[in-house]
C-alpha cells in the first residue's frame, strides 16, 4: 500500500507507520509518510469547508426563493452555517477567505442544483454575493 493510499484510508495507521519508520531510523520513508499525511489532512479539511459552504449557500438560495417559508429557525440555520465555517477557518488558518473565493463558483453551481432539487423548482438566481452568504445582519428573519 502506498503512503497516499494509507493516509486516505487511515490517518491513525499512517501515523503509526511513520512512527515505526522513525523508530527504525528510516527518516526518508518517515518523511514521505508525513508529507502524505499532511496532504490527506489538508484535503479532508478543505472538503469539510466545501461541504459547509455548499450547505450554507443552498439555504441562502432557498431563503431568497421562498420568502413565504422564512422563519427564525431558518435564519438561525443560516447563521449556524456561517459560524461553522468561521470555526473551520479558526481551527485551520490556511483555509482563508481567499480559499473560499477560489471554490465559490463551483460550490455555487452545486448549491443551486441542491436547492432546486429540494424546492422542486428552478431558482431564478445566477449568483450569490459574499454579503448574502456571510453578512451576519442578512437575512433578517421573515
Amino acid at each position: 500500500m502506498t503512503w497516499q493510499q494509507l493516509a486516505t484510508a487511515s490517518p491513525y495507521k499512517t501515523a503509526q507507520a511513520i512512527a515505526d519508520h522513525l523508530a527504525a531510523g528510516n527518516l526518508r520513508e518517515a518523511s514521505l509518510g508525513l508529507e502524505e499525511l499532511i496532504e490527506a489532512v489538508a484535503r479532508s479539511e478543505r472538503r469539510a469547508l466545501k461541504s459547509q459552504l455548499l450547505r450554507l449557500m443552498a439555504h441562502v438560495i432557498k431563503w431568497l426563493c421562498q420568502p413565504d417559508q422564512r422563519s427564525r429557525s431558518w435564519a438561525a440555520t443560516i447563521q449556524n452555517g456561517r459560524d461553522d465555517i468561521r470555526d473551520i477557518q479558526e481551527e485551520t488558518p490556511s483555509l482563508t477567505d481567499d480559499v473560499i473565493r477560489e471554490m465559490w463558483d463551483r460550490v455555487f453551481v452545486q448549491a443551486l442544483r441542491q436547492a432546486e432539487g429540494e424546492m422542486n423548482r428552478s431558482a431564478p438566481i445566477s449568483n450569490l454575493t459574499w454579503e448574502q452568504v456571510f453578512n451576519d445582519s442578512y437575512p433578517i428573519p421573515g
